[in-house]
């Protein structure tokens, strides 16, 4: 199994991954029951991929997203997908069910979700902590990711959750349009966010629940750092 685990991870940075982790489901579904509520079949482990978003594009979000940021965003969740189609083909030659989710796709409004939480499969896959931001933050690279997910019943190996935290970090505090990050995760204002995103789908070419800002804040300790691997909108 560790073979067919190297060959997965070879696959992903081929087409251009820069974080691979394995998630044990069946451990997370303890802490979260309803995890796979909204997805059909039993599926005992996630691989989860990651990209980086260019700091050239980030560099022009200051207060709100821009309109190169939401063609970036929408081509980093494109390529997500196409990578995970592929490691769930690869997946599936092996004789195992394999189920690729959407980087990016609302199935629920209020409040607003996807099919599963890709940043707390990448969390339970080792690939960052949560941080105040309630966003997936790299050892490396921060909060500047997008994340894809492939749920399988293949027993890969499986990666030990991150148990890392911000520390005395709050580049995020300060900087958010809504005003909805505080001290602890716990208390994040998500409904101040919500509204805020609202908002930003009214500017001209946006037109979908993104910012940025938050995600331009969380770099991580940048390109000289170990990589950390395997160790939402926004």
């Amino acid at each position: 199994m560790q073979n067919i685990l190297l060959r997965l991870r070879r696959l992903a940075a081929e087409m251009g991954a820069q974080a691979f982790g394995v998630a044990d489901l069946d451990a997370l579904k303890q802490k979260v029951p309803d995890l796979l509520s909204r997805v059909p079949g039993d599926y005992s482990r996630a691989v989860v991929l990651g990209v980086r978003l260019q700091r050239a594009v980030l560099e022009e979000v200051v207060d709100r997203p821009t309109p190169l940021y939401m063609h970036h965003y929408r081509q980093a969740n494109y390529q997500l997908d196409r990578m995970a189609f592929q490691i769930a083909e690869r997946i599936q030659e092996l004789d195992y069910r394999a189920l690729a989710i959407p980087a990016s796709q609302i199935v629920g409004q209020s409040p607003m979700v996807g099919h599963i939480s890709h940043k707390l499969l990448g969390w339970a896959a080792g690939l960052g902590h949560i941080g105040r931001c309630t966003l997936l933050v790299h050892p490396q690279y921060g909060a500047q990711m997008r994340y894809v997910s492939v749920l399988t019943d293949l027993p890969l190996p499986a990666d030990e959750p991150c148990a890392g935290d911000c520390g005395p970090c709050r580049a995020c505090v300060a900087v958010c349009p809504a005003a909805a990050i505080h001290e602890s995760r716990d208390d994040f204002d998500l409904d101040a966010c919500y509204r805020k995103l609202t908002e930003f789908t009214h500017l001209p070419f946006i037109g979908q629940h993104i910012c940025g800002v938050c995600v331009k804040a969380c770099a991580g300790r940048g390109d000289n750092a170990e990589d950390g691997q395997g160790a939402e909108n926004r």
